[in-house]
């Protein structure tokens, strides 16, 4: 069975989207086939590794890459852009894309704050991207059924 390809999209590919990308992967198995990708890539968060880690998620074999590495290289059915600056500044995707989607998620890794409160925004961030997957998963097997 031939699989659909998401990615998601971010500015710098080290948080929201590795975050929405393990998610997705853990949830879907084998349904998509899940990236994700950077406007201007830096290396994946610490707190990422740690919050993922939290919750059962290894994104150890995950890794931060720059959206020109994959934009025109593959057909994508879904991207999904998770970060105002990413849709701001996304280049157009049409066609090597078939439908965008905007889920605009606070920036955990700009909150100011002492160690447990940066850790606790990137918990609340985690979560609330953990809902929308599911939430919009269930929509998908719903469709497909």
């Amino acid at each position: 069975m031939l699989r659909d390809n998401v990615i998601f999209i971010c500015t710098g590919n080290s948080i929201r989207s590795q975050i929405a990308e393990a998610f997705l992967r853990n949830y879907a198995k084998d349904k998509f086939n899940v990236f994700s990708a950077g406007l201007n890539p830096k290396p994946i968060h610490s707190l990422t590794y740690q919050v993922m880690e939290e919750v059962g998620i290894s994104i150890d074999d995950q890794k931060s890459t720059g959206l020109d590495k994959i934009i025109g290289k593959r057909g994508f059915k879904y991207a999904i852009i998770v970060c105002h600056e990413a849709e701001k500044n996304c280049p157009d995707i049409y066609p090597w894309c078939k439908v965008r989607l905007f889920w605009p998620f606070e920036d955990p890794g700009s909150f100011k704050g002492s160690l447990k409160e940066k850790l606790d925004k990137f918990r609340e961030v985690r979560d609330l991207i953990d809902i929308r997957i599911k939430k919009w998963f269930e929509e998908i097997e719903k469709e497909n059924t």
